[in-house]
């Protein structure tokens, strides 16, 4: 059983940066992905990335503002966040395809997830 621990979420102003960090407990050869889920809302595509890390994948939402990368000798995907705005409020979310290198921004492909990291913009 794969587990996801998701880290660096906090509480920060509009405009600043966070580094969020996922690391798994098995290595993953497949794609992984990072989504989001707002209170009162469904759980989000942000970004994804494959194997290589040659292929991203983001929302319009957040093209610009953030990175996803991974370092697969850490078994770790990241979500470089830039000028966060309050609308990127959420529980983050890390998620891993495993063995599918596909990229993928449906929740239903990704089978093994994380527990979330809280974000927080003030305005």
């Amino acid at each position: 059983q794969v587990q996801l621990v998701e880290s660096g979420g906090g509480l920060v102003q509009a405009g600043d940066s966070l580094r969020l960090s996922c690391t798994a407990s098995q290595r993953s050869s497949g794609a992984m992905g990072w989504f989001r889920q707002a209170p009162g809302k469904d759980r989000e595509f942000v970004a994804a990335i494959n194997w290589s890390g040659g292929r991203t994948l983001s929302a319009d939402s957040v093209k610009g503002r953030f990175t996803i990368s991974r370092d697969n000798a850490k078994n770790a995907v990241y979500l470089q966040m830039n000028s966060l705005e309050p609308e990127d409020t959420a529980v983050y979310f890390c998620a891993s395809r495993q063995t599918y290198d596909r990229l993928s921004y449906e929740r239903d492909d990704y089978g093994y997830w994380g527990q979330g990291t809280q974000v927080t913009v003030s305005s």
